[in-house]
């Protein structure tokens, strides 16, 4: 980028200024390199952005009664599709939870009915947890409410800025984010 450019860049950066910036010009004050700049310069706007859309999405899901976990829970036995049942490990793994958070989680919602769990016929070992009839419907609810939180966080960014975002985003994670 030429110095035209820069100066450009600067000027637009100056108008749209967010919580951030004052970081980033102590850290520039500092004497911090620029790439390192950039690298905390993305994880604190990534980490507030996470925030936003988390305290935004946790309160849609507490006026349904969910914490959080129970709403992951909940939205992976709906993706694995009909019949909506997953043995716990890959439950586990596919919410990113800890095998003791599944067990607490799974242990509310079949308490409130959303979930049932059994032994695997063809292995006695096995187990499964399939949501139930009312656990699809309040996991449709749920998604709804999710959506309504991001479109309240998000909803005044351009669709092609949030496009551009989300693929910068999977480039940046693509090369650290170990393959399973």
């Amino acid at each position: 980028m030429g110095t035209l450019g820069c100066v450009q860049h600067d000027r637009d950066r100056d108008r749209r200024r967010d919580e951030i910036d004052p970081l980033v010009d102590a850290w520039r004050a500092d004497g911090l390199d620029d790439a390192l700049i950039a690298m905390l310069e993305l994880g604190k706007r990534a980490g507030r952005l996470h925030n936003l859309v988390q305290q935004a999405v946790r309160a849609e899901l507490a006026d349904h009664g969910l914490t959080y976990a129970e709403f992951e829970v909940l939205t992976v036995l709906r993706r694995a599709g009909s019949p909506y049942r997953l043995r716990p490990t890959d439950l586990t793994r596919s919410a990113l939870l800890t095998s003791g958070g599944t067990s607490n989680v799974l242990q509310r919602l079949e308490k409130a009915g959303y979930v049932e769990r059994g032994s695997d016929e063809g292995d006695g070992r096995g187990r499964w947890v399939r949501l139930t009839g009312e656990g699809l419907r309040v996991t449709e609810d749920a998604l709804v409410a999710s959506g309504t939180a991001h479109d309240d966080v998000l909803g005044s960014v351009p669709p092609e800025k949030l496009r551009a975002a989300a693929d910068a985003l999977r480039d940046v994670l693509a090369p650290i984010t170990p393959r399973r």
